[in-house]
């Protein structure tokens, strides 16, 4: 099976956590590409808030426009930065998003190459399958982690979630559940975190059927380069919180 060596009970680190140390600790036991892009979205959204009247910073946000006549190619990526402004609502949103990437770049310890081809796939069909659609796609790191908890949902099948600390549901039912709170919030139809949903789907299949791995000069690069020494060691720290199978 795909996810044999996935134990259950290790999303510990991912609980709710207080303030403090206790925060001081969460925030370096979290994974490293997890680590990095919280800390690369709150950078983002600090600056806007001191720079552009608490928006996202334009120089960061996505404009086909300065993309392919500018050649401002950053721009396509930084914008999965932007998963609101601040505010008590973006809290929650970097602490979901820690809980859910977090918890699956976890159950990659031993193999994050495939953790970061699951990340790459979900920016690569938003990115092209956004404009196909002709959806004007603004919080792209919101639907980042629609994509990604539709995935934690298909691998915790059967897991009861506690949302909000008020509803129990399973943990199929939640990414449905996060449309639905997207439409209340917003009054719109969330097709953006629909297609989220849908991009999350073909990944998991593809993935399923064997279909989508991680290239091999990847593996090996992370196997075996010195370059990657850094990188392998992060990850040993993240591996030694589960037990031996």
């Amino acid at each position: 099976d795909l996810f044999d060596s996935f134990e259950d009970g290790e999303d510990s680190h991912f609980k709710e956590i207080g303030t403090g140390d206790q925060l001081i600790d969460a925030y370096k036991k979290t994974p490293p590409l997890t680590k990095a892009y919280l800390t690369a979205c709150f950078a983002a959204a600090s600056a806007g808030f001191l720079f552009s009247g608490n928006q996202f910073p334009p120089l960061l946000s996505l404009d086909w426009n300065k993309v392919l006549k500018g050649f401002q190619v950053w721009r396509p990526f930084t914008s999965f930065l932007n998963i609101g402004t601040i505010n008590i609502w973006y809290l929650m949103s970097l602490q979901f998003v820690w809980m859910y990437m977090g918890g699956l770049e976890r159950l990659f310890h031993n193999k994050p190459y495939d953790f970061w081809i699951m990340i790459l796939f979900g920016m690569v069909s938003m990115i092209v399958g956004y404009p196909t659609l002709k959806l004007d796609a603004r919080f792209l790191g919101h639907n980042l982690s629609t994509y990604l908890v539709y995935i934690w949902s298909r691998m915790h099948e059967g897991v009861d979630v506690v949302v909000l600390e008020l509803f129990h549901t399973r943990a199929e039912i939640l990414p449905w559940f996060m449309l639905a709170q997207t439409f209340l919030l917003e009054g719109e139809l969330p097709w953006l975190d629909f297609f989220g949903i849908v991009f999350g789907h073909i990944y998991y299949h593809l993935k399923t059927v064997g279909l989508l791995r991680a290239p091999k000069a990847l593996q090996q690069w992370y196997e075996k380069s010195p370059s990657a020494k850094g990188i392998r060691n992060q990850y040993k720290e993240v591996s030694s919180d589960f037990l031996p199978v």
